[in-house]
């Protein structure tokens, strides 16, 4: 199936690990089974609709894939490597993350705790680790040095974090750089309804460090589809803590979404591509994306955000209407 993975047109470097990636990657919270984190998110996603997801992102130009140990405590990954595997890739022919869930752990579980995300990717390799938020039981120095020595063992390709502010970056880079590394990305939340990273330092100082962000929850929860202001009954249809969120954020969207559907005309585009390629070029190449997806329609649509190049002008109309 190398075909289908060679559309590096497009890919763009994580970090300063000299590793190419779609500036649009999958996130797999949807493929947790209905349990972990994911309960009261996220449905259940049968895996034959999940491989289905996986492959329309692969031929789509898609190059690497998003997890995590909370995600139904393993089950997002193994579903991940089900449908990679039925999708035809070999090991080492896309590039994987996944998490670190820090809460009341010693940083030495990182070591301890990789094999086990390993048996559950299998035969997948973990490309980049992350931890999963700040913890407040080890310490960012102390979890890094372990991040350090899977890297110089071989077992990881690269480091990174998730929900960290911008002085807790520049502790995990401080760190890293002793060792003769860095940190490659953090992931945050970042979409035209959230743009806090803009404000409080986290996208200057990963710009200053060349750390790469990835935005996850770049369509709001889908808020940004625009199909919740159409179809207000939609929303009773969504899990409990998924439809709260999106209450909260549906009357601020308005405007924001009359103005992606002003623009996704010009592109003969739906206001979700426009809103993704917002996040994937609005800061030149300083943040990707994860997308998230439920059905196999919605991961091909989401990739026509990359052929949607908007023009300084477009970018400036909808960073001035997300401000107010």
């Amino acid at each position: 199936m190398n075909d289908i993975l060679d559309k590096k047109w497009s890919y763009r470097e994580l970090g300063k690990t000299g590793i190419g990636l779609s500036p649009i990657g999958l996130g797999g919270w949807q493929f947790s089974r209905g349990k972990g984190a994911a309960i009261g998110v996220w449905g259940m996603l049968n895996q034959t609709k999940v491989n289905e997801i996986v492959l329309n992102s692969l031929t789509g130009g898609i190059n690497w894939f998003d997890t995590a140990e909370a995600y139904g405590m393993g089950q997002s990954e193994e579903s991940l490597a089900e449908a990679l595997k039925q999708a035809g890739i070999r090991p080492g022919e896309c590039f994987i993350a996944t998490k670190w869930q820090p809460t009341m752990r010693s940083a030495s579980s990182l070591k301890t705790l990789l094999p086990i995300r390993e048996g559950f990717l299998s035969p997948y390799k973990v490309d980049l680790y992350q931890v999963h938020f700040p913890g407040l039981f080890a310490s960012i120095d102390a979890q890094m040095d372990n991040m350090a020595a899977l890297y110089k063992e071989g077992r990881i390709r690269a480091i990174g974090v998730s929900n960290f502010n911008a002085s807790q970056m520049r502790i995990a880079q401080k760190r890293l750089n002793k060792h003769g590394l860095s940190l490659a990305s953090n992931q945050v939340k970042y979409n035209l309804l959230n743009r806090q990273i803009e404000t409080n330092g986290v996208l200057e100082t990963a710009r200053e460090l060349g750390v790469s962000l990835i935005a996850y929850s770049p369509l709001a929860m889908g808020v940004l589809s625009g199909k919740y202001q159409r179809n207000p009954e939609y929303l009773e249809m969504v899990p409990f803590i998924r439809r709260k969120a999106i209450r909260r954020v549906l009357e601020k969207s308005i405007p924001v979404i009359a103005k992606l559907s002003e623009i996704a005309v010009r592109y003969h585009a739906d206001i979700a591509q426009v809103a993704l390629a917002w996040v994937i070029y609005g800061q030149g190449e300083a943040v990707f994306a994860l997308a998230g997806a439920s059905t196999p329609v919605q991961a091909r649509e989401n990739l026509k955000a990359l052929d949607i190049k908007l023009t300084t002008a477009e970018i400036a109309e909808l960073n001035s209407v997300s401000r107010s």
